[in-house]
């Protein structure tokens, strides 16, 4: 079956966007891939000759590939130097924050969100570590450091693989 060029220019488009974005959404710890998914079965619904269920499918499974890269790198790296659950969950909050901070802070494109998110990783676990569960200043920063080890491992692994989802979806509205 043909189809308008133009249709299909419009599909590559919105690809490139939103892998853009899902980059961005990435580095600020939140679900890129999964925007990319969300998308694409969007496209999917509007245009089923363009974007296959395949590519929907193909999109999901590499959203939980990533997904289960981010839970097993920030728990390894929380729990390998000692650290707690409730020592995780503040290194999730901390890097969000961390985030925010350090693309202020850090005025570099890119740079500063990750440096934030890493270093706010750290600094949340430790936070909580330290006031919540009473460990010691030395058992804090331990595990701290192990988070901000883990999610420096967690955004590289979740950049590749939306790199990866990128091109994917861009490379099936032309297929």
């Amino acid at each position: 079956m043909s189809w308008p060029i133009w249709e299909v220019w419009v599909i590559a488009s919105v690809a490139l966007l939103t892998g853009i974005a899902g980059l961005v959404f990435v580095v600020l710890a939140l679900p890129g891939i999964w925007l990319m998914t969300l998308v694409s079965a969007l496209c999917m619904w509007w245009q089923p000759e363009i974007i296959s269920w395949r590519a929907v499918l193909t999109l999901a499974i590499l959203g939980v590939i990533s997904e289960i890269a981010d839970i097993v790198a920030s728990a390894v790296g929380v729990k390998k130097l000692g650290g707690s659950r409730r020592g995780a969950a503040g290194s999730v909050i901390g890097t969000m924050a961390g985030a925010i901070v350090g693309t202020v802070a850090i005025p570099i494109p890119i740079i500063g969100t990750i440096v934030g998110g890493i270093v706010g990783a750290g600094a949340g676990a430790m936070f909580v570590e330290r006031t919540v569960v009473q460990q010691s200043w030395k058992d804090s920063a331990k595990s701290g450091g192990g988070a901000a080890a883990g999610r420096a491992v967690s955004i590289f692994v979740k950049m590749g693989l939306t790199i990866v989802s990128w091109v994917f979806f861009i490379a099936a509205a032309f297929v």
